[in-house]
């Protein structure tokens, strides 16, 4: 076949021999073989990072499967330090929260919440990271808070328990029982009478018999036992608080000058030694030198006595 080309254009004459075709088809080969490794290879390496990124998800679900457990261990952790701090606080100033904050001072810190969410979607590990240390780092401050708490609990625990120690001491020092017994009548009143002549009784009678038991009115020391004039054998006890209870007409007197005795313990005996018209107690009081009316005493330490303790 020939191809005649228009007026005006050169004739080009192609000329391809055998070898020229050879080659042709070899590079063609060559080409096809060198696109397919090039393919094969890329595809390999798309696998390998398909593979790398199938890893990372599975170390990530690992990884925050390990946050969450971490928050929910945090969360349950404040959650008992919060609980133990109202405890505390309420344990020693009942609520009001300004005197504890002013003992725990720099570990005083903004609660955290209860419920740590761990994570949310599109956060990457350093931000949960941080909020994970945030809530650890609260944690931590809420139990130095708890431990400064705690200390000063026992303090006050044991300040209160020496305030009360103290107390029962004060009370059991003050004269508020009745040393004849509990429910014996007042034979004579304190204060002026004519019976069996007149004068000015600075104590009280009571109704017992003779040889009836005679009780410390309260705790103290021994100042004198034995015989008084007209009070006839008389003991005196101070005790230690500015009262001194004096116990007279006694038939015998069984404590000793210097010796310690207990609310309740006995003493002596009921008797009408000395200027006696019968058996029966004289009960007298004294506070800072000065008589006083027994009579409220007999019953219990009386209220103003215990309002003006307070």
């Amino acid at each position: 076949m020939k191809i005649i080309p228009p007026a005006g254009y050169r004739v080009v004459r192609l000329q391809f021999s055998r070898a020229h075709l050879w080659f042709a088809l070899g590079f063609s080969v060559a080409a096809f073989v060198a696109i397919a490794g090039s393919y094969v290879v890329a595809l390999h390496r798309e696998e390998v990072r398909a593979a790398e990124l199938r890893s990372l998800e599975s170390a990530q679900r690992v990884r925050l499967h390990s946050i969450d457990t971490q928050a929910a261990a945090l969360g349950g952790e404040v959650r008992v330090l919060e609980r133990q701090h109202a405890e505390m606080e309420q344990l020693i100033v009942g609520g009001r929260r300004g005197r504890v904050h002013s003992f725990v001072g720099h570990a005083r810190v903004p609660r955290p919440a209860t419920h740590v969410q761990a994570y949310r979607p599109n956060d990457d590990f350093a931000t949960v990271a941080a909020r994970i240390e945030r809530v650890r780092t609260n944690s931590a401050h809420l139990r130095r808070a708890n431990d400064n708490l705690r200390r000063l609990a026992l303090h006050v625990i044991n300040v209160r328990r020496l305030q009360e120690l103290a107390r029962v001491r004060v009370l059991a020092a003050i004269p508020s029982l009745n040393p004849a017994g509990d429910g014996v009548a007042i034979r004579s009143p304190f204060g002026w009478r004519a019976d069996p002549w007149p004068e000015f009784h600075e104590g009280v009678d009571l109704d017992a018999d003779y040889g009836d038991n005679v009780r410390a009115a309260a705790d103290g020391t021994v100042a004198a036992a034995g015989y008084d004039g007209g009070f006839g054998i008389k003991v005196d006890i101070d005790h230690g608080n500015g009262y001194h209870s004096w116990y007279a007409h006694l038939s015998r007197a069984d404590v000793t000058p210097g010796e310690r005795v207990t609310k309740g313990q006995h003493i002596a005996l009921v008797g009408s030694t000395g200027e006696s018209t019968g058996p029966h107690l004289h009960y007298e009081m004294m506070l800072d030198g000065r008589v006083i009316d027994p009579t409220p005493y007999l019953q219990g330490v009386p209220q103003a006595v215990l309002a003006s303790l307070r």
